[in-house]
């Protein structure tokens, strides 16, 4: 799992939206960002955590968060998900997983007794500086939002 720390310098990244835009890290700054990673859209946990936080997503922006999902999906599957989800936030289709890797999500897990690699489900608060804030590592998804704005 990560090695990042509070603290920390977030890591910069560019990768593209579910739109084929680029989003790097240097578009947030001087915003507070809510990256959070998941393991495949449209998947029941993935659905719940991305839709809880679309519950709470004006709260997030009257605290002056952004949020920034990322996941190895394609595109189109990004694109899907947030359609079929009304999720008003972007998602990037990080396919080559760098961001995913950057941010050391990617490792072994263990799902029904098998083991396999995959994304870790795991948030990063990036504050205003580009300075992580927090990290979040046990996700709750049913109640993700109250577990960034605590």
């Amino acid at each position: 799992m990560t090695t990042l720390k509070v603290g920390d310098k977030a890591p910069d990244f560019k990768a593209l939206d579910q739109n084929g835009n680029t989003v790097q890290l240097s578009d947030y700054k001087g915003k507070k960002l809510v990256l959070f990673f998941y393991p495949k859209a449209s998947t029941p946990g993935c659905t719940m955590e991305a839709c809880n936080l679309r519950d709470n997503y004006q709260t997030f922006l009257a605290k002056g968060y952004d949020v920034l999902g990322v996941s190895a999906d394609s595109a189109k599957r990004q694109q899907n998900f947030i359609s079929k989800n009304e999720l008003p936030f972007p998602l990037l289709a990080d396919e080559d997983k760098s961001v995913i890797n950057a941010f050391g999500v990617w490792g072994p897990k263990k799902f029904m007794g098998r083991e396999f690699d995959g994304i870790h489900r795991a948030t990063f608060v990036i504050n205003e500086q580009g300075f992580l804030e927090e990290i979040i590592t046990k996700v709750k998804t049913k109640e993700h939002a109250e577990q960034i704005l605590k």
